[in-house]
């Protein structure tokens, strides 16, 4: 449980840092474009934050993506499940704060976007061969 207590600590010191400049965080994530995704927890009900690691989606309609990696943890990570109970999300980008829903990408899809992500950002491409898993891509599209 001290690791949980660890990493909600660890997470609420970016989510401060991320609201108080304007999404702009340092440390490990310095220069990593990120997103405040806040799920509906799938058995609790209850609204949780989390920060992330996105990909611009490119095609002009506001769509991101996100990647449940966990650092290549052997299982998903809670935000993940909190999302596939419950794809209305909200979506925090620099000081913009959208309405968004949720769907995992598939099959071809899915490996082009994860493969893009870790040609920019090598440490997913580090996730995804630390665990058996496949780490599900969700793009998150406005409205």
């Amino acid at each position: 449980m001290a690791a949980m207590t660890d990493m909600n600590e660890f997470n609420a010191g970016i989510i401060d840092e991320f609201r108080a400049n304007a999404g702009v965080v340092g440390g490990m994530f310095e220069g990593a474009p990120m997103v405040l995704l806040t799920t509906t927890g799938a058995r609790s009900g209850a609204e949780r934050v989390t920060p992330l690691v996105y990909l611009d989606g490119g095609n002009g309609d506001g769509t991101v993506y996100v990647f449940a990696s966990k650092a290549g943890a052997p299982e998903h990570p809670a935000w993940y499940h909190n999302l596939v109970a419950h794809p209305d999300v909200t979506v925090e980008i620099g000081t913009k704060r959208f309405r968004a829903t949720a769907a995992p990408v598939d099959g071809a899809e899915r490996d082009a976007i994860y493969e893009r992500q870790a040609a920019l950002r090598p440490n997913f491409a580090e996730y995804q061969e630390k665990t058996t898993r496949t780490i599900p891509v969700v793009a998150l599209k406005p409205g």
